[in-house]
């Protein structure tokens, strides 16, 4: 039994195998002529206005539509794989679009029948664009090096920028923000200017300038002391005597001095210089306190002597 079943198979074997294989190949061809269906997704290639047009695109729009076609198995197959994509034009701004064959881009020699597209249409929202100017808020992240503050407020320049885009994102902006003034590296009194980045509040919009210059300025760390009712010495000569005879004084100071000072070691003057024997002035009142600014109440006073 052995023997017969070798012969079988082994009897006439070249003939038995070029068989086979034009029964392989026959069958592919029938099985890819035949008339199928299927479906693909196709990826949406969007062609939109230009940014100088009236109208702005609002909605959303599906990353891809399914399609269902009808040809050759093989085709159907191939196209799945391959690069078809379909283009909608809304250049002119339209509010619906119904997908129809024309729009369909298929790869360089393959053929199909299109039967259905899911969905078969879109609407499209549209808004007008406009353009306005919004003020820019500046803002400080940390502090100066010890002994300094910022001296408020930052000074922005300019302190508006256009904005463009839909009309309902953009007549609801009260302002937009720059990026932040990093403060934490300045050690030194002065003026410092900084070129700033505009924050997008939303992609639609578009926005000039871009950056905007920020100023901050750098100053000694100030405290202010009190000092009421302060008697007032009256300096060249020992006859005279002030109206009123009391002040107040405020100082401003750093905050170590202001700290350290005692009342009495503030001593508000007023100095005649007349050589007269007896006459009365106006005369401003003084304090001197090295690296403070004093600030008296009132500034001047009568003198008689």
């Amino acid at each position: 039994m052995w023997d017969r079943i070798k012969a079988m198979l082994t009897e006439n074997l070249n003939l038995k195998l070029l068989s086979f294989a034009f029964a392989l190949v026959l069958y592919s061809l029938v099985h890819g002529g035949q008339d199928s269906r299927g479906s693909i997704s196709v990826d949406l290639e969007v062609n939109l206005p230009p940014e100088s047009g009236d109208k702005v695109f609002t909605g959303t729009i599906p990353r891809d539509v399914r399609i269902f076609v009808r040809g050759s198995a093989g085709t159907i197959d191939n196209l799945r794989g391959g690069a078809v994509h379909i283009i909608l034009d809304l250049t002119r701004s339209p509010e619906r679009v119904v997908f129809n064959e024309k729009m369909v881009r298929l790869p360089e020699g393959m053929r199909v029948e299109i039967e259905q597209f899911e969905p078969p249409s879109i609407d499209l929202k549209w808004e007008q664009r406009v353009t306005r100017d919004v003020p820019v808020q500046v803002s400080v992240v940390g502090a100066p090096a010890d002994g300094y503050v910022v001296k408020a407020p930052l000074v922005a320049e300019p302190k508006t920028v256009k904005v463009r885009g839909p009309q309902s994102d953009v007549m609801v902006l009260q302002h937009v923000r720059a990026d932040a003034f990093d403060v934490r590296a300045l050690s030194a009194e002065g003026e410092y200017p900084r070129q700033l980045a505009i924050e997008k509040p939303n992609p639609r919009l578009k926005i000039e300038p871009q950056s905007i210059t920020v100023t901050a300025e750098i100053a000694r760390e100030v405290a202010e002391g009190l000092y009421p009712k302060l008697p007032v010495v009256v300096l060249g000569t020992p006859k005279g005597k002030a109206t009123p005879a009391e002040v107040d004084v405020r100082l401003v100071c750093p905050p170590e001095i202001v700290r350290s000072l005692r009342s009495e070691q503030i001593v508000p003057e007023v100095e005649v210089t007349s050589k007269e024997p007896a006459g009365s002035m106006s005369l401003p009142v003084t304090v001197r306190i090295d690296k403070c600014d004093a600030f008296i109440t009132p500034p001047r006073v009568a003198v008689r002597w």
